[in-house]
């Protein structure tokens, strides 16, 4: 099979776009970045990809809300696309910025049309902007094709509004079904999120929304103890496996190309 196409969405304080996209290639995936005037100009680009991922930044510096006001244009112009889109098995990443995105659009962690916006993503507890590298264990009871074979991983975040946060009103059957939504927690109380939650993927595994930075550790030496001998461990792996000695952002991506070329395989 050819190579997965990603769109990455850029412009209009989005800042993560080029690193994403080079991320993703190295990955294995043909990543095209498309200014947000554009997928809103021509919303039937998308069908043209088998993933979107709208990367980290201040898109519109985080007036209103973060990610409010491109989660208002999406809504307007792609959302009936989105859900064809997510429908269809095809992947959406929405990594710091685009998680909040995806909150405030209602796709996570329900992403049925008509499905009931539960969670948010707020001022950390600690009232202050967060830049840090964190552990976080992966859930494997949750279902999600990015994190296949991983069990714990380091990530930087780097966020002032990461705090996972549930509607005031969600009853206790909404909480727990969060917690069953949830495939990324922090190993320790980093931003107050609730349940710890980093990530949130949807029923399918196939919309992912997480406040850490996959695309800022695709090469070992992006890590602060690069050098020191203190590398993360490979987690289960062989050290001579050619997938353990992968970073840990670029297996989550690597991951998804190769869920990917499964699927097309299958229909193909």
């Amino acid at each position: 099979m050819s190579k997965p196409k990603a769109l990455v969405l850029c412009g209009d304080g989005i800042n993560c776009d080029a690193e994403t996209a080079w991320a993703l290639e190295l990955a294995g995936f043909d990543a095209r970045r498309v200014h947000t005037s554009d997928l809103l100009a021509s919303p039937r680009t998308l069908m043209d990809y088998q993933m979107l991922a709208l990367p980290g930044g201040f898109s519109f510096g985080d007036e209103i809300a973060s990610g409010k006001i491109l989660a208002l244009k999406l809504k307007v112009h792609v959302a009936h696309l989105l859900h064809q889109f997510i429908s269809a098995g095809n992947l959406v990443l929405g990594i710091c910025n685009g998680f909040q995105v995806l909150t405030q659009l209602g796709l996570l962690p329900f992403s049925e049309p008509g499905a009931p916006r539960v969670v948010s993503l707020t001022r950390n507890a600690g009232g202050k902007f967060i830049d840090r590298w964190v552990e976080l264990a992966v859930d494997r009871t949750t279902p999600c094709p990015f994190f296949e074979s991983l069990e714990t991983i380091q990530l930087p975040i780097r966020h002032g509004e990461g705090r996972l946060a549930l509607a005031a009103d969600a009853s206790g059957e909404l909480s727990e079904s969060v917690k069953r939504h949830a495939v990324l927690r922090y190993r320790e109380d980093v931003n107050g999120s609730f349940d710890r939650i980093a990530a949130l993927t949807n029923s399918s595994g196939n919309v992912l929304g997480l406040m850490p930075h996959p695309e800022a550790f695709v090469r070992w030496t992006q890590h602060p103890n690069w050098g020191t001998g203190l590398l993360p461990s490979p987690h289960g792996k062989d050290v001579n496996d050619a997938e353990a000695r992968k970073s840990h952002g670029l297996r989550i991506l690597t991951n998804a190309a190769a869920a990917l070329k499964t699927a097309a395989g299958r229909t193909g």
